[in-house]
């Protein structure tokens, strides 16, 4: 039996066995769980080729079928099984270029990074849908779902709204308010999870000796110039009602998230070899911790107007280093 078969079926298995365990935890070490689901698969994937990967996929959702049932499995396969086959394909994907004069042997060309982050965010979107429609079959019951939520565990243990509590208009507010931010969320911390994942698998065969491609220069990040059409008309979908705002903001949440690591990227590239570099990122990064949003929209900005600020082609860098 071919090696990349066992270790297919391997990694499958271990993520199919995180994915049982978040289910069944609770708290913080639930989520950490989940994010890990798709490490083991990740693994297989990048050290032992697209194949094994897809294996992967088949091997965990058999595994938490016979954990946790059927509709389980369709949601492990579809959220992180096939997800990670896609990825771990595109991946090693490469084309030869133009024969190199010197060797007389022919290079090749391996799929960009940034089009890998792009194809991770089309997934996150498609996710993130498929996520809110199997929590609740229409727009109504997954309302009363947000509700019931809102009213009985967050109201309650919220110490700020135990003596003044919100009216009735109130809460339907914040409920509406929640179930269009809904898909964003989701989007967003799919694709912070499985892009880390990914870098952490990347790390993990690259230093072993397994990993089947070259690593990128992730400083010099850059996406499909449709990408940034896209989060606007996505962004413009959410001031829509129904379905079509729902959709349109688990895409607007999964391309911001790709411009705010795209800025990083940039970032990054500009303060290479520069001795201020460790506390200009620290000051990045700890704008991100403390004022989030804000520093998160400035940051994805510098991203969506590098083609009018060429940052990057006008900033000789420094020493490269692996980012």
């Amino acid at each position: 039996m071919p090696g990349f078969f066992l270790i297919g079926i391997g990694g499958g298995l271990a993520s199919a066995v995180l994915f049982a365990s978040a289910a069944a935890g609770g708290g913080a070490g639930r989520l950490l769980l989940y994010l890990l689901v798709p490490l083991p698969s990740l693994l297989s994937g990048l050290g032992w080729g697209s194949a094994a990967a897809g294996i992967s996929a088949l091997a965990g959702a058999a595994g938490v079928s016979a954990a946790l049932g059927v509709k389980s499995a369709l949601m492990f396969f579809l959220t992180q099984g096939l997800p990670v086959a896609a990825i771990c394909y595109l991946a090693l994907l490469a084309r030869p270029v133009d024969e190199t004069a010197a060797r007389g042997t022919s290079a090749l060309e391996w799929y960009p990074a940034g089009h890998l982050v792009t194809a991770a965010a089309l997934i996150a979107g498609g996710v993130a849908t498929i996520s809110v429609f199997l929590l609740g079959a229409d727009l109504e019951a997954l309302r009363m779902l947000l509700r019931d939520l809102i009213e009985n565990v967050f109201l309650k243990e919220l110490p700020g709204f135990k003596d003044k509590p919100l009216s009735g208009d109130e809460i339907a507010a914040v409920t509406d308010f929640a179930l269009y931010a809904l898909p964003a969320g989701f989007a967003m911390t799919w694709l912070g999870g499985f892009l880390v994942n990914v870098w952490l698998a990347g790390r993990i065969t690259r230093m072993s000796g397994r990993l089947m491609r070259p690593w990128p220069d992730l400083s010099a990040l850059t996406y499909p110039r449709w990408l940034a059409l896209g989060l606007a008309a996505a962004f413009a979908m959410t001031f829509m009602t129904g379905y079509p705002a729902l959709l349109g903001s688990g895409f607007a949440g999964a391309f911001f998230l790709a411009y705010v690591l795209m800025g990083l990227a940039i970032v990054h590239f500009i303060t290479r070899g520069k001795p201020s570099r460790p506390f200009v990122l620290w000051g990045v990064y700890l704008s991100l911790l403390i004022l989030n949003t804000w520093a998160a929209l400035i940051i994805a900005l510098l991203a969506l107007l590098e083609p009018f600020l060429p940052l990057r082609r006008t900033q000789p860098p420094g020493p490269s280093t692996p980012d």
